[in-house]
């Protein structure tokens, strides 16, 4: 089999190879996804080859090269358009992608991901069965007891007698990001690392029940974020200009590439939250997370400046 100009073109840029090459020379979907599922492509022979890569692997630093560092935590709107691109998941012919949170549902599933934890500090972590338990709930109702007592053989229970609520992609609006930011001395640089996120969605314990709040976003887990860096590797983001576009998660994360608020940093006032110290003044809130922003970005200029 063939390539034509397109796809050698694309394979000298290294671009769509999961995408554009394999749809213009899959012999059938069936193929094209049988293709994807086991991350194969097509070489210019027309033979299939592993289409795996690993992450770029973070540089060592060491202490004594940190001359300054600020921890900060954001939440990332995904309703905003430039965090679109998060939010999208789809299973087309021409491109497949799942989104942030599909990416590492799934990645926890696989046993992919394994420092999961309940805490934004890291300190209590978490079982596969108790983050995918986090995401669903499941309610069985006065009738289905009433039919066990009976002695009623129910058929298709899930449908008759016990109702699932689970938390989907559809249902989570932001994120949250902790990461760090530090003056490296050997590379005479400020760089950002980012250390942890967290999906917001709503609890699944109080889906259904018409509870008070029930409308609040919750912490669903925080993932230590170098653990999950293979997994959001695999899965591209969509890029509406370009299906073709190689870019994943990691890579788009690693570069900031979102619009996000500053609600904590690291301080003299310790790790409280900007609501905290400001209560009940969102237009203060603001003032103050765009005052860390700047700080943060003016920060290497100063360094370097007597």
């Amino acid at each position: 089999m063939k390539l034509n100009f397109l796809s050698i073109f694309l394979v000298m840029l290294g671009l769509g190879a999961m995408n554009a090459q394999s749809v213009l020379n899959a012999k059938s979907p069936e193929e094209l996804r049988k293709m994807r599922e086991q991350n194969l492509t097509l070489n210019i022979e027309g033979d299939t080859i592993q289409n795996e890569s690993e992450p770029l692997e973070y540089g060592y630093v060491d202490e004594k090269d940190i001359l300054w560092s600020k921890v900060v935590w954001e939440v990332i709107d995904l309703n905003e358009k430039i965090n679109q691109p998060y939010y999208n998941s789809t299973d087309g012919i021409a491109y497949k992608t799942l989104s942030l949170f599909d990416a590492l549902r799934k990645g926890i599933q696989d046993g992919e991901i394994t420092e999961v934890y309940d805490d934004e500090f890291f300190e209590y972590k978490i079982s596969k069965e108790e983050a995918i338990g986090a995401l669903s709930r499941t309610d069985t109702t006065d009738w289905y007891y009433e039919q066990q007592e009976q002695g009623v053989d129910i058929e298709n229970a899930v449908d008759q007698g016990i109702d699932m609520y689970d938390i989907d992609s559809e249902q989570i609006k932001m994120v949250k990001v902790k990461g760090m930011w530090y003056m490296d001395r050997r590379m005479s640089e400020m760089r950002y690392r980012l250390l942890g996120l967290s999906m917001m969605g709503p609890d699944a314990q109080t889906i259904g029940r018409g509870f008070e709040g029930a409308d609040e976003y919750i912490d669903l887990f925080w993932i230590w974020y170098p653990d999950a860096r293979k997994t959001l590797h695999k899965y591209r983001v969509f890029n509406p200009q370009n299906a073709a576009s190689s870019i994943t998660y990691d890579d788009m994360l690693n570069a900031r590439r979102f619009n996000s608020v500053i609600y904590k940093s690291s301080d003299a006032l310790g790790n409280k939250s900007i609501e905290e110290y400001l209560p009940e003044d969102a237009r203060a809130q603001l003032e103050e997370s765009q005052r860390i922003r700047n700080s943060i970005l003016e920060k290497e200029n100063d360094m370097w400046n007597y």
